[in-house]
């Protein structure tokens, strides 16, 4: 049994249950619409020890507090002991950290659909994939994400059953639907003009770029995304082009500010990233072709950097068999260790960083892999876990997620070692606690 949050608990054995008769599938429905409502309670969590993101420093014997899924008090085991009445995850032997913070994911990718091949599917298929894509994302202990691009408004959609109890995954900060210039890397570009298919949120002009982001919040999205530069994965784009002006983008930053929504913009090209930077966007996605002078206008504006450096090991040796084409490989082979060079370079520089990963181009259950190339890129362990802690809840302007501190959310991975000596041991945390309630213990 493992359970979702807001006091529901939700059998996730998809391939047998109770007598082990429904099909995977059956059981995989049941999962998404059976919630059975526990009560609120205390809940007590004692670990080995934990890290404190903030200060670096390891915490022997820690005992957490948590009522009605917030933290009420950190103490330690050996001062006092779990309240009267509580429930106790003693989780001995375990390092406890604060729940992973993905700031890019498309929880309707399915790896396995590149190029054309997603077309011999009905168009409301990766909705339901998305809520298998979530369970996954949570047991790797991504406990809250940013969803930036996929099918309008299906993350408003699935952000809402999450939270109602009726699917089991993380919290969700919905971009609703992502946009830029007609015929950029945010419309749809794999189709001839017989077939008509654009994309309805297109902008081509300051003013038009101010309504979408009306119509877009209005219809449920928490950040706007949009796409300044062409892309990998999109046909007829290429990932240095422009394809967003100045002045359309510091229109569309305003109106968000505006609204106190956040803005993301998908850019890989240096003149791009430059002109998002200068248009006040607040965090910069891939930033691939960054080069010095780029790197010093974020520093200098604060801009955060969320730079995907693992998907492409995925990518180059899985893309050809999944239907990805051509074209779109010899992109990412060409701009990916000029990234990782560029990442390299930022960190050095102190760009303020978060951890992206752009899961959904990659299978969403290895989020967790990308901590690794991050070290080997420059940063340390604790640094790399702090882009997806401490640093991604600032950058998204939240204090209830990213830290095992009072008032925030009881969200918590443990893992059976030290990660700032083994980083590779976030890539499958032994137990995944979101909320208070145990969403996976693999123990």
């Amino acid at each position: 049994m493992a359970y979702g949050t807001n006091g529901f608990s939700v059998s996730r054995n998809r391939a047998s249950m109770n007598s082990g008769a429904l099909t995977g599938i059956v059981a995989g429905m049941l999962l998404a619409l059976t919630a059975f409502t526990a009560s609120a309670e205390t809940v007590a969590v004692s670990a080995a020890s934990m890290l404190d993101v903030q200060s670096g420093r390891m915490i022997e014997n820690p005992l957490v507090i948590i009522v009605d899924g917030r933290i009420a008090s950190i103490g330690s085991q050996g001062e006092s002991s779990p309240p009267e009445g509580s429930k106790h995850i003693d989780l001995s032997g375990l390092t406890l950290l604060p729940g992973f913070i993905d700031m890019h994911t498309h929880l309707e990718g399915v790896v396995e659909h590149g190029g054309y091949t997603s077309l011999q599917y009905t168009d409301s298929f990766h909705t339901f994939v998305a809520t298998s894509n979530a369970r996954d994302t949570l047991e790797a202990g991504f406990t809250t994400v940013r969803t930036l691009g996929g099918s309008p408004f299906v993350d408003v959609g699935l952000k809402q059953a999450i939270d109602e109890g009726y699917v089991f995954g993380p919290r969700i900060i919905p971009s609703g639907a992502s946009f830029g210039a007609t015929g950029g890397h945010c419309d749809t570009t794999y189709f001839p003009p017989s077939m008509k298919q654009s994309s309805p949120y297109n902008a081509d002009s300051p003013e038009e770029g101010r309504k979408r982001v009306r119509e877009i919040r209005k219809y449920g999205a928490e950040v706007i995304k949009i796409c300044a530069t062409g892309g990998v994965f999109s046909r007829n784009t290429e990932p240095g082009q422009q394809q967003l002006s100045l002045e359309e983008m510091r229109a569309i930053v305003d109106e968000a500010h505006m609204w106190g929504l956040k803005v993301a913009a998908h850019a890989h090209g240096a003149a791009g990233i430059k002109d998002a930077i200068r248009a006040g966007v607040d965090t910069i996605e891939h930033a691939s072709l960054i080069d010095d002078e780029g790197i010093r206008l974020a520093k200098k504006h604060g801009t955060w950097l969320s730079m995907d450096i693992y998907n492409t090991e995925y990518t180059q040796a899985e893309g050809k068999k999944n239907g990805v084409l051509e074209d779109n490989l010899r992109k990412d082979r060409e701009i990916a260790e000029l990234q990782r060079q560029g990442f390299k370079r930022a960190h050095a520089a102190g760009v303020k960083m978060v951890y992206g990963t752009d899961t959904g181009v990659y299978p969403h259950a290895q989020n967790g892999r990308q901590f690794a190339v991050m070290v080997r890129y420059g940063m340390s362990p604790l640094e790399a876990i702090r882009a997806a802690t401490l640093n991604a809840s600032q950058a998204l302007g939240r204090a209830d997620v990213g830290l095992i501190a009072e008032k925030r959310w009881g969200d918590m991975v443990a893992v059976a070692g030290n990660p700032l000596q083994d980083v590779t041991l976030l890539e499958k945390p032994v137990v995944v606690v979101k909320g208070g309630i145990i969403a996976i213990d693999r123990r």
